[in-house]
């Protein structure tokens, strides 16, 4: 004990002489570096919520010698205390003055994961008035929602903004070619997952009590999510939109056809397979989406196996559900990405109108696991394929960790990029 105490004490003495010596040579220990990450887009997606607590996890992971601070645009709606529960430390730019200090203080803005540039304007006066340096990370480019060519509608402005960055990560192989070819020649550029692949948030009680009140036992159900073919934010309250009357008639017209093959897949497994299946949301409005277009039309014999969530839920609440499901179908996007995160199986289903960013699946070597539902050929391998999950759950667990063990490769890769950034 007492050589022990000796060396814990010598130790201390040649730490704080070392840092002595620092000083009296001119080279003070060195400041702690500060990453500004401008992210959290909304909070009534939890995809949208997951991605902030994502690119944060990453960030204490992989650099846990740099501080970092959040500039949000939404931590409302119980937000902001999950993200302070997970990361007790983190400081939550809020209001002009803490903006202005972060812009002064803060060495390097960090555009996290989402759609697109969504904060081309921050990141804009980030160069414009502190001219040091910035990386985008994990974003679809230049995310034009059913435009295609999505050429004819990318604006000069972002390709010059993006060419100054010191590198730039999309989400998806086709973003990357796309800014290639499109003159970002500049920045270090390649391919990142969505930062939603990392959460680890969990509300555990919530979950079980949720899952215990509807008979749902762990590895004995599947989760199924819908989707319109453009979120109808004109029915989301808090969202204050008007109604758009053309992609309202583009949701109807295809509603049916796009949610129809869930269905079958919800019978096949009922019918087939002791699972059961939990439709829940990704986002408010499929609450009433999930009951009247997948649970509603049911046979009486598979809806007595199929429970409805009736409310919309969290990032937290929802990951501990995925995490004891046996897998997750449908056609949303950052459901599927938290449940690969940890290890669950998912499937994709995706349309034009939702850009690229569901080919990421493909890039984390999951093509299989995506179907194109504007190509029939496409959803007659849907309920195949969900049965096959339902049935091999191990099989399926094991492409699921294949596909994890990649995207965690990538993002140690992308992460020492930023580390190396931030030396110089």
């Amino acid at each position: 004990m007492t050589d022990r105490r000796t060396f814990v004490t010598h130790a201390s003495v040649l730490l704080a002489s070392a840092a002595v010596s620092r000083t009296a040579l001119g080279k003070p220990a060195r400041k702690k570096k500060t990453v500004l990450l401008r992210s959290s887009w909304q909070t009534v997606n939890i995809g949208d919520v997951g991605h902030t607590p994502g690119v944060l996890r990453l960030l204490a992971k992989h650099l846990p010698g740099v501080a970092v601070r959040l500039w949000p645009s939404d931590v409302g709606n119980g937000v902001e205390e999950i993200l302070r529960h997970r990361f007790p430390n983190l400081t939550i730019v809020q209001g002009p003055e803490m903006q202005k200090a972060a812009l002064a203080e803060c060495d390097f803005m960090l555009h996290g994961s989402g759609p697109s540039l969504v904060a081309r304007k921050d990141v804009r006066r980030w160069v414009e008035e502190t001219g040091k340096p910035f990386g985008i990370y994990g974003i679809t480019f230049p995310g034009i929602y059913a435009a295609p060519p999505a050429a004819a509608n990318v604006d000069p402005a972002d390709l010059e903004l993006v060419n100054k960055a010191r590198f730039a990560f999309f989400r998806d192989s086709v973003s990357v070619a796309f800014a290639k070819e499109h003159g970002i020649v500049k920045p270090e550029i390649g391919f990142v997952p969505d930062g939603a692949f990392a959460v680890d948030l969990r509300d555990d009680a919530k979950a079980t009590a949720f899952l215990r009140e509807h008979k749902l036992q762990d590895g004995k159900f599947l989760c199924v999510i819908p989707r319109q073919r453009f979120t109808p934010y004109w029915e989301i309250p808090a969202k204050k939109a008007k109604l758009d009357e053309k992609k309202n008639a583009r949701n109807q017209e295809m509603k049916e056809h796009d949610n129809a093959p869930l269905r079958e897949a919800i019978i096949a497994v009922a019918r087939q397979t002791p699972m059961k299946i939990l439709v829940c949301p990704e986002d408010e409005t499929h609450v009433k989406l999930g009951k009247e277009i997948l649970v509603d039309p049911l046979p009486d014999d598979v809806k007595a196996k199929v429970v409805w969530r009736d409310s919309y839920w969290l990032t937290a609440e929802a990951v501990s559900t995925y995490v004891r499901s046996a897998g997750l179908f449908g056609l949303e996007m950052h459901s599927p990405i938290m449940c690969i995160g940890n290890g669950i199986p998912a499937m994709v289903g995706r349309f034009a109108e939702q850009t690229s960013k569901g080919l990421m699946w493909k890039d984390i070597g999951l093509p299989e696991w995506l179907f194109d539902m504007d190509v029939e050929d496409d959803i007659k391998r849907l309920v195949p394929a969900v049965l096959a999950m339902a049935k091999n759950p191990a099989a399926a667990r094991a492409k699921a960790a294949t596909a994890r063990k990649y995207v965690e490769k990538r993002q140690r890769e992308t992460m020492a990029v930023l580390a190396k950034a931030l030396e110089t």
